[in-house]
Formats: structure tokens, sequence, C-alpha cells
């Protein structure tokens, strides 16, 4: 479809929206005249074309009757996106997308770019979004102090997926040691496979070496440490490596959420009825 198919889809846009050509016209700021204009076979000026599709909540492609899904589809224009943007731009990238489809699940069309929304609350500052509802929920944060998103749809089976054979307790009474947290947060902070012996952590922790062999057992059981035996002066020492997993950082992003109860929405709707956890 071409210019000779515009006005016929805005004049089909407009009847399903339920709206006047007089309360187009006072949108876009034209007279009701032009919009009639249009419905029989003339063509809007190409500067109006954008807030025509922003009245009835569309694209421009849509007023010219062209679906983006008929050409390559959304995922594959996002791909191609992202695959033309230097690897060190990608993670902003996505960002932006999570930040537009945050404020669609919400129910509402983008208000402004994440950089733009960042830039009008200052340099300091931290706001969320939420969204909560029987389908699913997302949390996002946006701010100098963490940047996320969150998105989970509901499933059924929360006990088997998520309480399940699964050690919470134990694990948390873990993180409960002062020294093992500590541990953790140190280790995460060093390059990543760089070789350590427990000294480090009396070093840095003021532990015993006794305790601080004790906590690279307790770390071990999560598969983030690894033991490396090396030959030296004919006999055997054992040195460590860490292999850093991102959950922890997860973990600590959402528990600092949970702790602070953030009060700073950019966006939040809970229309939730059914329990999180069944």
């Amino acid at each position: 479809m071409g210019m000779e198919a515009i006005g016929k889809n805005i004049a089909m846009l407009r009847k399903e929206k339920g709206a006047t050509q007089e309360q187009l016209a006072k949108y876009v700021g034209i007279s009701p005249q032009a919009v009639s204009k249009w419905e029989n076979g003339g063509v809007p000026d190409t500067e109006l074309l954008g807030k025509i599709a922003d009245y009835f909540e569309t694209s421009v492609d849509a007023l010219f009757g062209r679906n983006i899904e008929d050409d390559d589809g959304i995922e594959n224009a996002v791909v191609k996106k992202m695959l033309k943007l230097p690897a060190d731009q990608r993670f902003a990238a996505a960002m932006e997308f999570c930040w537009i489809l945050q404020q669609s699940v919400f129910g509402i069309r983008p208000v402004s770019s994440l950089e733009e929304y960042c830039r009008s609350f200052g340099k300091e500052g931290q706001r969320y979004s939420s969204v909560r509802d029987d389908a699913g929920y997302s949390l996002m944060g946006v701010g100098n102090q963490m940047t996320y998103f969150f998105l989970t749809q509901e499933i059924e089976d929360k006990q088997q997926a998520l309480l399940e054979d699964v050690d919470y307790v134990g694990m948390f009474r873990d993180l409960s040691d002062k020294a093992v947290f500590d541990s953790l947060v140190l280790l995460n902070q060093r390059e990543q496979d760089k070789a350590f012996t427990p000294n480090l952590l009396v070093k840095n922790l003021g532990i015993t070496f006794e305790k601080a062999q004790d906590v690279i057992e307790i770390i071990k059981k999560y598969g983030l440490i690894r033991t490396i035996v090396i030959e030296m002066d004919d006999s055997a020492q054992e040195v460590y490596s860490f292999q850093p997993d991102p959950s922890f950082c997860a973990l600590l992003t959402f528990a600092r959420e949970m702790i602070t109860q953030p009060n700073t929405y950019a966006f939040f709707s809970n229309r939730r009825t059914r329990p999180y956890l069944k």
C-alpha cells in the first residue's frame, strides 16, 4: 500500500477509536475539513504523520497499512539493530528496550527514553518500576545506584519450581556468617581466576587462618571455588581459584530492594490477586 491508502486507513482507525473528525483535527492541530479531505483521497503533510500515529497509538507504518511483521518481524528488527551496535553499547541499548517493554506492560506508550528519564531527576537518586498482575510481574530499577530489569511469567507449579529440593535455609545461614558474606564480596571484587590462599582472607578480613579455611569450604559447596594443586620444591601446595557467578550480585540487588522498600516509582501497577508462591 502507498500514499493513496493512508486516507482510508485514517478513516478506519478513527472509527475503530470512536473518534470524530473534529477530535482528530483538534489533537493534530488542523481543521476538520483537512481530516475530511484525507479520508476522501487526500494525503496529510509529512510532518503531521507522527502526531497522527500518536493519536491512534500506532506506528507511521500502520498508517500506510504496512505491518512491521510483514517485513522481517519485530524480533529480527531488534536483533539487526543490536548487531549494528559496538559490543560495548549493546547492554545499554538492551536496557532501553527493557524500559520500553516495561511501559508497554504497564499499558502505556513510552513517554521518554531511559536516558531522558534519568536526566530528569538528576545525577543522584534511584527510581523503580513494577507491574504486578496474575499473568506475571516485573521489577525494574533505574538510576545511578543500579539499573536492572526482571520479568517473570506466571507458572502453575511454584512448589516444584522454587521450593522443592533447594536448601534456602542452609544458604541463608551460610550468608548470615559475616566472614562468609565478606569473603564473597571480597572475591567478587578481584580479577576472575586470580589464585589466592586462605591468607588473602586473613589479611583483608582480620579472621584466623582456621576460620578462612572453613569459609573456603563453605563457599566451595556452591561451586564458586576450585582447588588448584601446585608442585613447588618437591611438595604440593594448594591454592584456590574463585569462579564468580552473577547470581550473588543479583541476590544483593533484590535483597536491597526488599530491605529498603522503594517508594519512588516511575511506573507502578498492582492488579495481582494471586499469591506469589501458590
